[in-house]
């Protein structure tokens, strides 16, 4: 089979219809086929005269499924970059939305097939765009394909420059959402990365601030995930949801008040709470897949937090020990835990059998720890700001002592 090669822009896009068109008509005997070859190569010709891109695009892309069963992968990214291009072709911002919507719709048609390859040409049509919208647009088509063709694992380390998309892409409320909740769900599989599904997750609820009660009623489901996956998840002690409107809305819940109890139990309260819940409650916590030792391991961990805001900065073993409910050999066990897990900062006194505590850590960062850090830093602010007016007074007393001495001199 022949590869295409073009020599210059025109018949470039020239030799991906000729191309294609033979293919299409293979199999029709060239009786058939070279008429009809040469038909859509002089509508093509007459496209490109016009400089109707999106014709062309259209054009170009409907033998594109015989491309992938066809043709070799090279080939095929070679034919795709040619289309492709295609969008730099034209300054009309809806014309080059529009072409990206048949290229994008052809490539997502048949994911399952050669999806890598299909990814690859998405990231290179992403790349050559330069309305914001249009990227946003093309990188939602990619974690689509990449779901639908199971690469994931191609686009996930994308997810750390999300923050920095968002900024160019400026998109709107509606967007972000599907934008979260579509990144959340590809990683709420993978137990590595529980902590951004959970982040993405939490992202996609905040967006939910000010909405009304309608607005709220839709999104239980994706309220009631965040708290399981936050009790599930090991390494996640703290969250903003009792914060948040859309898990607000469950306390009252038929369905999710007994989960959103739950939720205050891990984020308020101590062991003894959740072991009383559970006593009552066995049956729905194994319906929601929590296994009874993990969430007993992460409350113990939770309430030594909780313990570790007393004012007074010290804690007794012996009421770890009963408040943990564990043996006495076992206590600071759970606060080097506590300490590797980066929950507390503090000392064991082994003498006096005392955990000193030297900074505690908040179990929940809402609108009052928020409050509270801003009157530190105004705090700081003040201060520092002090102590430069301090220096710079003492400077200037310092050259004025010195300029009198200079005079004494002379």
């Amino acid at each position: 089979m022949t590869t295409v090669v073009p020599t210059s822009e025109e018949d470039a896009a020239l030799s991906v219809v000729r191309f294609t068109a033979e293919l299409a008509w293979a199999d029709a005997g060239p009786e058939v086929a070279e008429p009809q070859v040469s038909r859509l190569c002089m509508e093509a010709e007459e496209i490109i005269v016009m400089g109707k891109w999106l014709e062309l695009a259209s054009l170009m892309i409907t033998s594109a499924e015989l491309i992938f069963s066809k043709v070799s992968e090279k080939d095929i990214e070679s034919i795709f970059t040619i289309i492709c291009n295609l969008v730099t072709k034209t300054e009309n911002p809806d014309e080059v939305m529009e072409i990206v919507k048949v290229i994008t719709a052809k490539l997502l048609h048949q994911p399952n097939e050669k999806p890598a390859v299909r990814l690859k040409i998405l990231i290179n049509l992403y790349n050559l765009l330069e309305t914001p919208y249009c990227q946003f647009y093309v990188y939602l088509k990619v974690l689509n394909l990449a779901v639908d063709g199971k690469v994931t694992e191609y686009i996930i380390p994308s997810f750390k420059k999300i923050d920095s998309f968002l900024k160019d892409w400026k998109i709107g409320i509606p967007e972000q959402r599907e934008l979260f909740l579509t990144i959340s769900n590809i990683l709420k599989d993978n137990k590595s990365m529980s902590k951004d599904a959970f982040k993405f997750l939490t992202n996609y609820l905040v967006t939910f601030l000010g909405e009304d009660a309608h607005a709220l009623n839709e999104v239980k489901e994706e309220a009631a995930r965040a708290i399981v996956e936050f009790v599930k998840a090991p390494d996640i002690f703290q969250c903003d949801l009792l914060d948040l409107p859309a898990v607000g809305q469950l306390e009252k819940d038929a369905k999710y008040a007994l989960l959103y109890q739950l939720l205050k139990i891990f984020l308020t309260q101590r062991l003894d709470a959740y072991l009383d819940y559970q006593a009552a409650n066995s049956t729905l916590l194994k319906s929601y897949g929590f296994v009874h030792e993990e969430c007993i391991a992460k409350m113990r961990l939770l309430s030594l937090v909780d313990l570790s805001s007393d004012v007074s900065g010290q804690i007794p073993y012996e009421l770890i020990r009963d408040t943990l409910q564990i043996n006495d050999d076992e206590v600071e066990l759970w606060v080097v835990r506590a300490l590797t897990s980066k929950l507390i900062d503090c000392k064991m006194d082994q003498m006096n059998q005392l955990v000193v505590v030297s900074h505690p850590t908040d179990r929940v960062f809402g609108q009052h720890q928020w409050q509270a850090l801003r009157t530190k830093l105004v705090t700081w602010r003040g201060n520092i700001t002090n102590v430069i007016s301090t220096i710079q007074a003492n400077k200037i007393t310092e050259d004025g002592s010195q300029t009198a001495q200079s005079l004494v001199v002379r």
